[in-house]
């Protein structure tokens, strides 16, 4: 009866944690949800090529928007958005 107790106790400890590592993941990357992360990523876009189409441009602008507002992680994800949609637009030209 109390390896069963002293099981229920740590079992819980062990499923929580982190597995292994998986080598074709690469190397993890700690973002944060914050207003600096934003500014990182506007950075980033204006850094860029100027997109072709007015869809990343709009994104982008809205995801501004969004974190300048308090709505922190809809920006990031705008931003993000707009990131992929630019690199994208550069591939194809």
């Amino acid at each position: 009866m109390r390896r069963l107790a002293a099981l229920a106790v740590i079992l819980p400890l062990f499923s929580s944690a982190p597995g292994p590592a998986r080598a074709d993941e690469g190397p993890s990357r700690t973002t944060t949800d914050n207003a600096e992360y934003c500014e990182a990523l506007a950075a980033r876009l204006a850094a860029s090529p100027t997109p072709v189409s007015a869809a990343p441009r709009e994104l982008a602008e809205e995801g501004q928007r969004l974190c300048a507002s308090g709505h922190v992680r809809t920006g990031i994800a705008k931003l993000r958005r707009a990131l992929r949609a630019t690199r994208a637009e550069a591939r194809t030209e």
